[in-house]
């Protein structure tokens, strides 16, 4: 018997989007926030963005307005290769269980972030498409975020546009540059149906690769912090750079390689990869609408 119930399953695949609780242990989320912390405070010592990533992109990512009195550490690109704490939690997760249930048995790892909100900071996402940013041969992708903080409606919570996984898969380059973004009037057109994803803090919120999500900025005292991995089905293959390589991508999480590929049909413009720390620099500024 699974860990999820058919009506989990019927929502997913309904809406494009799931919030499960206790996707990790007490133990794991106390480890994964004592490690946060950690970082947080090494970040105090540096002006701008930091560490070294496989494609020798910085690993850490500051807010700009970031200082030692106010850290404003926005996101941390694959934590899995410097943090056993993550590695763990990616691996072992029921989070990973969740994902194997809907798109598996056979699931790989594509790559992980931290991306958090810190009280008072300015950080939001533009309205995208994951699978935008990362197209394979299907389209059976999750990105799991894993709320290391309770998530309330004030302190920017995930919003989505439920049932957006099955439609059109909207342009991110608009006037000849990948923005990473949406036409902020597809959006607009929509707004009565946008719902926000909170829930406690150890719960996970699971979301279809290609549904239509952005977030508000953290307008509470209180920390958004989540971290975010992405699984796909064994039997789909990468068909563009992967923007966050990791030593860990294309790791085999659950089940057993296959030696098939699997194709579903559509189309999309091949996604800029960010020459910056992270994609948050390509949809700062950017003209959509």
């Amino acid at each position: 018997m699974g860990l999820l119930t058919q009506e989990q399953k019927d929502a997913f695949w309904h809406d494009g989007v799931l919030v499960v609780e206790d996707a990790v242990t007490s133990r794991q989320l106390d480890a994964m926030r004592d490690e946060f912390t950690r970082w947080v405070e090494e970040s105090r010592t540096h002006t701008e963005d930091y560490g070294r990533t496989l494609d020798d992109r910085p690993r850490f990512d500051l807010q700009p307005g970031h200082s030692a009195e106010k850290p404003a550490l926005r996101r941390i690109q694959s934590p899995e290769e410097i943090s056993e704490v993550f590695a763990r939690t990616m691996r072992e997760a029921r989070t990973v269980d969740f994902c194997a249930e809907l798109v598996g048995p056979s699931i790989r790892f594509h790559h992980g972030k931290v991306n958090s909100k810190l009280p008072g900071t300015s950080t939001q996402v533009q309205w995208h498409q994951d699978f935008l940013f990362q197209p394979m041969t299907n389209d059976d992708m999750i990105t799991a975020l894993l709320f290391v903080d309770e998530v309330t409606l004030e302190n920017g919570p995930l919003e989505v546009l439920p049932g957006s996984h099955k439609g059109t898969l909207h342009t991110h380059w608009h006037n000849g540059v990948f923005t990473g973004s949406v036409d902020h009037a597809i959006v607009e057109a929509q707004s009565d149906k946008i719902i926000k994803c909170t829930g406690p803090a150890g719960a996970v919120c699971l979301m279809h690769a290609s549904l239509l999500h952005g977030s508000a900025p953290n307008l509470s005292d209180q920390p958004r912090t989540l971290y975010i991995t992405t699984y796909y089905a064994e039997d789909a293959i990468e068909l563009s750079q992967n923007h966050l390589p990791s030593q860990l991508t294309h790791e085999l999480v659950r089940g057993e390689a296959s030696g098939r590929v699997r194709c579903s049909t559509y189309e999309m413009q091949i996604p800029a990869v960010p020459k910056s720390t992270s994609f948050f620099a390509q949809q700062e500024g950017a003209d959509v609408g």
